[in-house]
């Protein structure tokens, strides 16, 4: 007798997105905040993710000791230190107190009445904490470690699960190494390079939401605040390049050709055109960036002459100056691209540097360099490249 055929269940439809667009756009503010937060490790910035959150309408909110242990940090109490470090007021009661009991925190750069960091609504900070706690608790991230987890919230606010996503611009450095791990475990779908797709098994935790904002939803008070949308650069044809090659003035050219052609550098052609073609408009650095860049500035006090000394030898080995990310990483500054165009920006400011603007690659000693004996060999001060 032959087997009775079934009917197979209907595929349960998928989970609804917990956040709606301007949510999203509130949920990547609140992690490009942490970003600029000067703490060591993956773990204390996952810490600083769920208090922030907590605080973020008037300064100060609540969290219970269960709270931190669901957070799985190898050492709670040296955590809880680093991120007091940052001036935050966290009570000895939430590492010895009744684990169910909650305890009052509070972020004094949160409280501010004006120009603050996390302008939330009272629904969208509701939204983004029961965002964070749920993206926290997904089933691909169990027995991940928080260097991963810490990863998966900056994807999960930046990615979507139906086309890849770039990146962000302050992903976590010391997150990099995870993400092998969360697409193994089915947190990504996709990862190549710095593009990367969310799992469909994680789609209702995406803050790339397709569609309009739900109205009444608006997530931040002040447009100024929201997060701009990502720059790609335009594509541009190889007989295009050629032509404005062509007309370039001499010394341009020859330091375009030294860029496209530096065997160090090895740039994608793509990234070259786009870096000399392009008219990238300057963006005043946003407020919860000045703070991390006066403390880094204090450990720095030879920045000037470390920076101008370089460019020079910089341009010794590659016939051209560095980029700004190039810059940063030959010196071991390891910041994020909003602060360190801040601290590029200042040794500009101050002479310790100059460039050729809007030249791409041009780094080389300023005026305050030249006086203290730096500049580049054989040119006198600052020559054009």
């Amino acid at each position: 007798m032959g087997a009775v055929p079934t009917t197979a269940a209907p595929a349960a439809s998928a989970p609804p997105f917990l956040l709606t667009t301007t949510q999203g756009r509130a949920a990547r503010l609140l992690m490009s905040y942490v970003a600029a937060l000067l703490l060591s490790s993956p773990e204390a910035q996952l810490l600083a993710v769920v208090i922030a959150i907590r605080s973020a309408r008037g300064g100060t909110g609540n969290i219970t000791g269960q709270d931190l242990r669901s957070l799985k940090l190898t050492d709670p109490a040296r955590l809880v230190a680093e991120v007091r470090g940052l001036g935050w007021e966290i009570p000895d009661q939430l590492l010895d107190g009744p684990p169910e009991l909650p305890v009052a925190v509070t972020v004094p750069d949160l409280a501010a009445g004006t120009d603050h960091p996390l302008p939330l609504g009272k629904q969208a900070r509701t939204r983004v904490s029961g965002w964070t706690t749920r993206t926290l608790a997904a089933k691909p991230l169990k027995k991940t470690t928080p260097a991963a987890r810490l990863a998966a919230l900056f994807l999960a606010a930046h990615g979507s699960p139906t086309h890849p996503e770039t990146l962000p611009a302050d992903f976590p450095e010391a997150c990099r190494a995870a993400l092998p791990e969360l697409l193994e475990k089915n947190f990504l779908a996709e990862l190549s390079g710095d593009q990367y797709r969310l799992d469909a098994g994680v789609r209702h935790l995406a803050g790339m939401v397709p569609g309009p904002a739900t109205p009444g939803s608006s997530a931040l008070s002040s447009p100024s605040m929201r997060k701009p949308a990502r720059w790609t650069p335009p594509p541009i044809d190889p007989a295009e390049w050629a032509q404005w090659k062509d007309r370039a003035r001499p010394g341009l050219r020859r330091h375009v050709e030294a860029v496209e052609s530096c065997a160090l550098c090895s740039l994608p052609r793509d990234h070259v055109t786009a870096a000399f073609m392009s008219n990238h408009i300057p963006v005043p650095p946003p407020r919860y960036v000045l703070a991390p860049y006066n403390t880094w500035k204090e450990k720095h006090p030879d920045r000037g002459v470390l920076a101008a000394q370089f460019t020079v030898a910089f341009r010794a080995e590659h016939g051209h100056g560095p980029s700004q990310g190039q810059l940063c990483d030959g010196l071991g500054w390891n910041l994020f691209r909003t602060l360190r165009t801040l601290v590029v920006g200042r040794l500009l400011a101050n002479e310790w540097l100059t460039d050729t603007t809007p030249v791409p690659w041009t780094l080389r000693p300023g005026a305050t360099a030249n006086a203290h004996g730096t500049m580049l060999p054989g040119h006198g001060p600052h020559p054009a490249p």
